[in-house]
């Protein structure tokens, strides 16, 4: 069926209006120049902390309208190319012209869920943690392969990751495991991914072949930052200290350099062991810690405790996501209806389609919530 380019050049014209104005232009612009005065400050690097949060913000901002200004010319430069391809009848340039409209059509709508993460925090880098859920060894294999799925992802990206902490269980797989995703916008794309994951296979650890349902648990916060201040008193705070360990209960360290936190108000618990020195695994606790209590203390204040930290069981009934290996492969999300049969290739970290849904829904059920109150 030929392609009707008019009337997808004007859906295309029609999003980046949308989301020209989301973004919010004018002030973008300005943003941009006040940065560029501060970072042109002659004392700027005296203090390096607000130095580098200055440089970073001016590189976000300036990518931000970078990527706006190109899309709207590569929009300019197909209208240019589907006129030439109508005007010479050629087959060839028709084909080619197609083949830029589905590319561009892509990343406009890359561009547009980006300008739909406009929470507060969803700018920030991300701290994850994954823990293993009902299901037994089956459970803390599943754990494994979320944390393998989400650095794969951020790997395709360029992201950098850092795994903080792991905690093996005893014949495979991860009790739990925390790690950090250092890039704009990732607590805003991985947020959507917080909740109960559900896995149906043929046990590998079955030695009768039968299927195993097993569960794991997702929890997304935003990593701090200095001008959140989080202050906690020390007396609210436990800290333990103990050895690092491997798979299998195997000690990795022969001092006692991991620390497990626990915030004694709130019963939070943070461990940390993947660091070289206590003191490093320590800093590295108290910054999760804190992440976590500004998410709590911000959901406490908007009375939706629930929504924001996430209240995960890790069991039957809570599920957002089911990945199904048997009878059949499919992966589903259970909130947002996205499917795919592709089942390797979302544990090799293809969930760019589930969490652009997500954002989607999220967005859809934050407009729905900001008309019912104004009602």
């Amino acid at each position: 069926m030929a392609v009707d380019f008019p009337a997808e050049l004007k859906e295309l014209r029609t999003t980046m209006g949308s989301v020209r104005e989301v973004s919010d232009l004018d002030s973008l612009r300005a943003q941009i120049k006040d940065l560029e005065a501060q970072s042109g400050a002659p004392d700027l690097w005296d203090d390096p902390e607000h130095a580098q949060a200055v440089t970073s913000r001016l590189s976000r901002a300036n990518s931000e309208l970078e990527r706006i200004e190109t899309m709207d010319q590569r929009i300019d430069d197909l209208e240019i190319l589907v006129q030439l391809a109508m005007e010479e009848s050629d087959e060839d340039a028709v084909q080619e012209t197609e083949r830029e409209l589905r590319s561009l059509q892509k990343a406009v709508s890359e561009l547009e869920v980006k300008t739909l993460l406009s929470g507060e925090y969803d700018q920030r880098a991300a701290v994850v943690t994954i823990r293993s859920g009902a299901g037994g060894v089956d459970a803390a294999d599943f754990a494994e392969m979320l944390l393998r799925m989400y650095l794969r992802w951020a790997e395709r990206h360029g992201y950098s990751t850092k795994v903080m902490d792991t905690s093996y269980a005893e014949e495979a797989g991860l009790k739990s495991a925390t790690f950090e995703v250092n890039e704009p916008y990732a607590y805003g794309n991985l947020s959507v991914e917080a909740g109960t994951h559900r896995l149906v296979r043929i046990s590998p650890f079955d030695n009768q072949g039968r299927r195993q349902t097993s569960f794991a648990a997702v929890e997304v916060v935003p990593l701090i930052e200095q001008t959140d201040a989080i202050e906690i008193p020390d007396n609210d705070l436990k800290v333990d200290v103990f050895r690092s360990s491997g798979p299998g209960g195997q000690s990795v360290n022969t001092t006692d350099s991991a620390v497990r936190m626990t915030h004694i108000p709130t019963g939070t618990v943070v461990s940390m062991q993947n660091e070289k020195s206590q003191i490093q695994n320590r800093a590295a606790a108290l910054r999760v810690m804190q992440s976590r209590l500004l998410v709590l203390r911000r959901a406490e204040e908007a009375a939706e405790k629930k929504e924001l930290a996430g209240d995960i069981k890790a069991s039957w009934g809570d599920q957002m996501r089911s990945y199904v290996l048997h009878p059949y492969q499919m992966v589903k999300d259970l909130r947002t209806d996205h499917e795919v049969g592709n089942t390797a290739g979302v544990f090799d970290g293809d969930i760019d389609g589930f969490m652009e849904a997500g954002i989607r829904w999220k967005r859809t059920g934050e407009r729905e919530a900001e008309n019912a109150d104004k009602a």
